[in-house]
């Protein structure tokens, strides 16, 4: 039987210019109750190398980058049933209310998904005609191999919406 999983409240600011979307907690990150807290996700290692700070394992610190550089952070799926952390396992999702989310933080000038899954789901949110600008980056998990490199070259383009 599949466990049914929530995600955590958005972090976000008045200030925040760019919102990224993953899918859903891995079970790492529902013990620990941090984003992408798993140690082989990459997020947070291509957030540090992006705007070329010292990486911080500490998640106030990793918090205040987010602030300092404008982006918010949130999960398109409110819950879930999900055994294990694959994407690829994710059943009977509820959405969070993103559309609600954009429009209380007018500054959002754009939104990316973390991997496809997500991608998937916020284009069910968001539809054809969004007018805001939407993108797709790759995956920081590990499950997704393309090397780190690749995955920073391709993050590069949300410091335009900066």
């Amino acid at each position: 039987m599949a466990n049914r999983i929530t995600s955590f409240p958005p972090i976000i600011s008045e200030t925040s210019k760019v919102l990224i979307l993953g899918s859903a907690p891995g079970v790492k990150s529902l013990q620990m109750q941090q984003y992408y807290a798993h140690p082989q996700n990459q997020f947070w290692k291509i957030l540090f190398h992006l705007f070329e700070e010292e990486f911080q394992n500490d998640y106030d610190a990793r918090k205040q980058l987010l602030a300092k550089y404008d982006i918010a952070l949130w999960d398109v799926i409110d819950s879930c049933e999900r055994e294990g952390s694959s994407d690829a396992k994710i059943r009977k999702e509820e959405h969070n209310d993103v559309l609600q989310l954009i429009s209380d933080y007018p500054n959002i000038k754009a939104v990316f998904s973390n991997g496809q899954k997500s991608s998937k789901e916020v284009q069910k949110i968001l539809g054809k005609d969004s007018q805001i600008p939407f993108g797709v980056l790759p995956s920081t998990s590990p499950l997704h191999t393309i090397g780190f490199e690749k995955k920073l070259e391709a993050w590069k383009v949300i410091k335009t919406f900066l």
